[in-house]
């Protein structure tokens, strides 16, 4: 039986020229208002935006009244990635009511650009939150243990985005921070401890005071607490907590996506979902051995083009660990850093 074709069935062949707008007349968006992008879902965009243009880039004070708005990307926008953390500009229906679609239609140069790969050999790079002042670097006493090694990608990932690092340890209730502290005395970088108390709330408030104020973002493994710091920190969030399996040690996912909230009395956090691993891909070898700064100076004395691995000859970094020029946490520090850097130069 011949097929009958109806006018549905007609698809054009695409131009060899390709696409092309159909006018050079762009629209111009002066009319466009800003906001800050806070949660990203399924291709809708939840943004804020506020009476106090300073407040979506949080720096302002608790008063500056805010809004809700659900956005899309436009369409040159489409191979843009669009993260937490975005001051975006808008145009469209801005009201907020609901059932109501903006669209974003600018993204603003971002200031600092927090990136990870799924491993260090994947060109891949994947953006994680924008316009960051502060990298809460979350990690358990116990239950479960200490991940040295993906804290130390983690400053790393800091150093070369140029975010300030914190160092976040939580359940300090169940064991001494001790160990945590003493690996990273020589590092320059800033610890700060807390336990949990039965209500919910932290045991030391230096958490909210350092964090306050400015862009902060946390990350860590799954079953570190991340979920339970910002439900005490942001009383509001009720983000999903959960608990470390007795056999793996490792945490659930209780958080399935990134989400910025609103500090009180000014600033933001962003919440991200638990990593299993840290990729590097993107840091060349110059930034890896900079974020490691109580074992740059040694490296001064090494032959050129020192791989700094056990191995190369002539390589200082042993001898300056054991001189004791490295601290306490000296030895696992390197083994950490020859993890990272390259085999060969």
């Amino acid at each position: 039986m011949a097929r009958i074709y109806r006018d549905e069935d007609y698809r054009p062949r695409p131009s060899k020229r390709g696409s092309r707008p159909r006018t050079k007349n762009r629209p111009n968006h002066d009319s466009a208002i800003d906001g800050l992008v806070t949660a990203v879902d399924r291709g809708r965009y939840r943004v804020v935006v506020a009476d106090d243009s300073s407040s979506v880039r949080g720096r302002a004070g608790s008063g500056a009244a805010t809004s809700d708005i659900t956005a899309v990307r436009a369409s040159h926008l489409r191979k843009d990635a669009v993260v937490p953390g975005d001051i975006v500009k808008l145009v469209g229906d801005t009201s907020g009511r609901k059932g109501s679609l903006a669209r974003l239609v600018e993204i603003s140069k971002r200031r600092t650009v927090l990136r990870r790969s799924a491993d260090d050999t994947d060109p891949t790079e994947r953006v994680i939150v924008a316009n960051v002042d502060i990298m809460g670097i979350v990690t358990a006493t116990e239950d479960p243990e200490p991940s040295y090694g993906l804290i130390d990608r983690a400053l790393t990932a800091a150093f070369d985005a140029g975010i300030t690092p914190l160092l976040i340890v939580t359940k300090t209730d169940l064991k001494s921070s001790d160990e945590i502290t003493q690996r990273f005395s020589e590092t320059g970088v800033e610890i700060v401890c807390s336990g949990l108390r039965p209500d919910g709330s932290l045991t030391d408030a230096s958490v909210f005071d350092r964090l306050h104020g400015k862009v902060s973002v946390l990350v860590g493994h799954s079953g570190v607490g991340k979920s339970t710091l910002m439900n005490a920190l942001v009383p509001r969030a009720e983000r999903a907590t959960g608990h470390v399996n007795d056999v793996t040690g490792r945490g659930r996912h209780t958080s399935s996506s990134a989400i910025c909230l609103r500090l009180d009395g000014g600033g933001w956090l962003v919440d991200t979902p638990g990593v299993r691993s840290f990729g590097l891909a993107h840091v060349d070898h110059i930034t890896l051995i900079s974020a490691f700064p109580e074992l740059v100076d040694a490296t001064a004395d090494c032959p050129r083009g020192c791989t700094h691995q056990a191995d190369a000859p002539g390589c200082r970094l042993d001898a300056w660990v054991a001189a004791g020029n490295a601290g306490p946490g000296g030895v696992s520090r390197l083994e950490s850093l020859r993890r990272l850097l390259p085999t060969t130069g």
